[in-house]
């Protein structure tokens, strides 16, 4: 099996205002094609010997492969998290014409 050219990655953050942030800041770099924010959700985790709680909104970027560590990069910057989910998906298959679209719209801009 190859690589896949796509990914969904996700992460959460604690309040809808800073999905937003995260998902319009990676969509402006052109490190994601585009970010659905899902809220809210629940987490439940182990954290620091304890197990938590905690209502989160999760961002689900579609980007590609090529573009993953600049993403990833972009994210653990931008997060206030200590240890924020990134987590990539593979996309195995996909509309032809969205998955075109995805790698239009996170092609890296040529520099003159």
């Amino acid at each position: 099996m190859t690589d896949p050219a796509w990914l969904a990655v996700l992460t959460t953050t604690d309040s809808e205002q800073k999905a937003q942030a995260l998902a319009r800041s990676a969509v402006d770099a052109r490190l994601a094609a585009c970010a659905q924010i899902s809220a809210p959700v629940t987490s439940v985790y182990r954290w620091e010997g304890a197990v938590e709680s905690a209502e989160e909104w999760q961002v689900v970027f579609k980007t590609t492969a090529q573009r993953y560590d600049e993403l990833e990069a972009h994210l653990l910057t931008a997060h206030e998290y200590t240890t924020p989910e990134i987590i990539a998906v593979p996309v195995v298959r996909g509309s032809d014409r969205y998955l075109a679209w995805v790698s239009a719209e996170t092609a890296p801009v040529a520099t003159l």
